[in-house]
């Protein structure tokens, strides 16, 4: 809800230098926000739900449907609403924000979700419909609660990053990525 920001670009970078393809969307065609609750929640309204899933899926057009989908906190509401196209996707990672999975996936796919034990974004029911969800779905999924830390934990520029929960986040991603390339 930021727009694409250094946390993601650095992201991506990691991922590469970890030997990983990594396609990032700019959802917001360039506009970004300091991060700022408001002020992302006013970006956000003026892009549009609907664009902004639109460029998402614009973006993964030439994608292989086995690719991993991710997606950063409102990424992750992104990532939920195109997971029913892609559902042949080898896995997915969701950071700061649970998702429902889709049924209809492969058994066994990998999901990672990573939230702040007491997140507001991540609410006790929305992370026990995840994990419903992924049960349903015959998923292999794994939900990492952080304690002590804030929603958006592996964003260096921001007063909630938290190293250690950061590093366990990108070790746990490399993990499944590594294992479904």
């Amino acid at each position: 809800m930021f727009g694409l920001r250094a946390v993601e670009l650095s992201a991506a970078e990691r991922l590469r230098a970890a030997g990983h393809h990594v396609v990032l969307p700019d959802l917001f065609a360039g506009a970004t926000v300091a991060g700022d609750l408001d002020a992302g929640l006013s970006l956000m309204g003026r892009v549009g739900w609907d664009t902004i899933v639109q460029r998402a899926h614009d973006a993964l057009a030439d994608v292989p449907a086995e690719a991993v989908l991710g997606g950063f906190s409102m990424g992750v509401g992104v990532v939920g609403a195109l997971w029913p196209e892609r559902l042949d996707a080898a896995g997915a990672f969701l950071l700061h924000a649970p998702t429902l999975v889709p049924p209809g996936l492969r058994a066994g796919t990998p999901v990672q979700l990573h939230v702040g034990a007491s997140d507001p974004f991540a609410p006790p029911d929305q992370l026990v419909a995840f994990r419903d969800s992924a049960e349903r779905a015959g998923a292999a999924a794994s939900a990492h609660q952080y304690p002590g830390v804030g929603h958006f934990f592996t964003d260096v520029t921001l007063p909630e990053y938290d190293a250690v929960a950061s590093a366990s986040t990108w070790k746990h991603v490399v993990s499944l990525l590594d294992a479904v390339s």
